[in-house]
């Protein structure tokens, strides 16, 4: 996860660091000389104004667009993946497997109703638990890494 980070803040100065221009000064507003402009190409009566926005387009999207993909394949992914596994994973509950809740009980399913699983946790000692509280046992989930 560390080095993860590390490469999105090193793309980050990259793309910064290239899209960034030398800044000339602004010419000060309490001087009472008017403010040239460019002139204008040979044959044109108009005069190029002087911008203070460099060029746009795409180009200066571009870093976003990065930081966003680079966001999607190191967090949203893999955490869409393991919810898909984990979802599947309760779906198949079974009566007999063994099951830890989310308090950390360890016990085994007896019945399957709905949302609710019945599991049995010591002899002659059942509990009602949702099905969304528990995870095989053996299998290794983000909270348990």
């Amino acid at each position: 996860m560390k080095k993860a980070l590390f490469a999105l803040f090193v793309v980050i100065f990259v793309a910064f660091a290239q899209d960034a221009a030398p800044v000339e000064a602004a010419p000060s507003r309490t001087s009472s000389a008017p403010v040239e402009t460019a002139p204008a190409a040979e044959g044109s009566s108009e005069e190029v104004q002087p911008t203070c926005m460099g060029g746009g387009g795409i180009m200066s999207f571009l870093p976003m667009i990065a930081i966003i993909a680079i966001f999607y394949f190191l967090m949203i992914r893999p955490q869409q993946k393991q919810a898909k596994m984990l979802r599947e994973m309760r779906e198949a509950l079974q009566k007999d497997d063994r099951v830890v809740t989310g308090g950390g009980i360890h016990g085994v399913i007896t019945n399957l109703k709905g949302d609710v699983v019945t599991v049995r946790i010591a002899d002659g000692v059942k509990i009602d638990v949702d099905r969304n509280s528990l995870v095989v046992e053996g299998q290794e989930t983000a909270a348990g890494k």
